[in-house]
């Protein structure tokens, strides 16, 4: 027996790593995309995922899949075996990048949020109509503090209960997001939005928002990375591969019906006017208390899975405070939510979640060139990087644009 972990062990460890703030984003996404490409694209994103994540599956036990003698415990020990030290070396650089990203994402989500919390306590003072603007620095210094401070207490990171407390607040707040929207459009009497989503003044400004959107989706979903780290936690027999399937199976079916949810009740209850954060953006303003808490949930989970995510960028301490001190740097002068998950969903979405997978499988499997499974392969591939270079060029031309306005 190698690990203890069953089925559900692994849905609740994926399910941590898969629902975060990349939700937030998804009901302005599917405002930009409107009810029709919408909820398509991110059934079509799940469906990638899973071809994504079954091809990693079969890269545990190396070489043959199901018996194979030798276990690759993480992405970068499998790329290594398939594919050699060159594209790990590449891999890990990918790696490292999407990390450094994700801890810059995390610092400019929590500080929206501790600015959301001044804002609807002054909105419920003063009024809906009262100016109530906070800046972002004080905020992210803050949290960059608090990541300094927990970061040297010894042993933190081994804490299991982090991953827990994690899980459950993001429960927490996409829950609360999905019952506000649900009681605005209950409250609208009314389905706001259109097929065709959001109008724009001209068809360019469109299809950029519709890049973001893309990237922003893209952003949400895939779990490549995690894959074999969990695995390894799975008892067997049954195969590794074949448990980590079905709690695949489970946990993007969970994720995309809380997607479609959170998604579409935000695009219902606002229609165009649907906020880049869902929690943020004060489309709902009362109960004040329970937007509140639902920000503190966002801040709290980020806190924790800033450090889980960071872990492995840097082991040693002494480092750590030029890492925390850039990532809050940087989210400082880009405090674009949409544009900056935009970015990076589109950044990583095709090397680590597409590529590397397809070409580990081609060389595991020994498949030919011009077989039909080689051609179906390769196709996915190519289709996935277009739409992946359409997402990562529109998100930066937000970016720029955000910055620059």
């Amino acid at each position: 027996m190698h690990g203890l972990g069953s089925v559900w062990t692994a849905v609740a460890h994926i399910v941590t790593g898969v629902i975060g703030s990349g939700v937030l984003s998804l009901a302005w996404s599917m405002a930009q995309l409107g009810w029709i490409v919408g909820p398509i694209s991110m059934v079509c994103f799940a469906g990638v995922t899973l071809v994504s994540v079954y091809i990693v599956c079969d890269c545990y036990r190396y070489p043959d899949p199901m018996y194979g003698p030798l276990r690759n415990r993480s992405y970068i020990e499998a790329v290594q075996s398939n594919l050699g030290d060159k594209k790990a070396w590449i891999c890990g650089l990918l790696m490292q990048i999407n990390f450094y990203g994700t801890g810059i994402a995390y610092v400019i989500t929590s500080a929206i949020s501790m600015r959301a919390i001044q804002r609807s306590n002054c909105y419920h003072k003063y009024g809906h109509e009262a100016p109530c603007e906070f800046g972002d620095t004080l905020s992210m210094l803050i949290f960059g503090v608090v990541q300094i401070f927990i970061s040297q207490i010894p042993d933190f990171h081994s804490m299991a209960w982090l991953s827990v407390v994690a899980a459950i607040m993001s429960f927490t707040y996409s829950s609360t997001g999905l019952g506000l929207g649900a009681a605005q459009v209950i409250g609208n009497g009314a389905i706001k939005g259109s097929p065709s989503g959001v109008s724009t003044s001209t068809g360019v400004q469109k299809v950029w928002l519709v890049s973001q959107a893309i990237g922003d989706i893209a952003f949400a979903y895939p779990y490549s990375m995690i894959v074999l780290n969990i695995q390894d936690t799975l008892r067997s027999p049954p195969p590794e591969s074949e448990t980590m399937k079905k709690a695949s199976i489970i946990s993007i079916g969970i994720t995309t019906f809380f997607y479609l949810s959170c998604g579409g009740f935000g695009y219902a209850a606002f229609g165009d006017q649907t906020p880049g954060n869902l929690m943020t953006g004060f489309g709902f303003y009362e109960p004040y208390w329970l937007i509140d808490f639902a920000n503190a949930c966002i801040v709290l989970h980020l806190v924790g899975g800033y450090q889980v995510y960071s872990q492995p960028v840097f082991a040693e301490v002494d480092k750590w405070t030029a890492y925390v001190g850039s990532t809050t740097a940087i989210a400082m002068i880009f405090p674009y939510f949409n544009q900056v998950l935009g970015v990076l969903g589109a950044f990583n979405f095709w090397p680590l979640a597409i590529y590397f997978p397809v070409e580990m499988c081609l060389r595991q499997k020994k498949i030919g060139a011009w077989t039909t499974k080689w051609i179906l392969l390769r196709t996915f591939s190519i289709v996935c990087f277009i739409l992946t270079m359409f997402a990562f060029v529109g998100s930066i031309q937000g970016l720029v644009a955000a910055k620059f306005n």
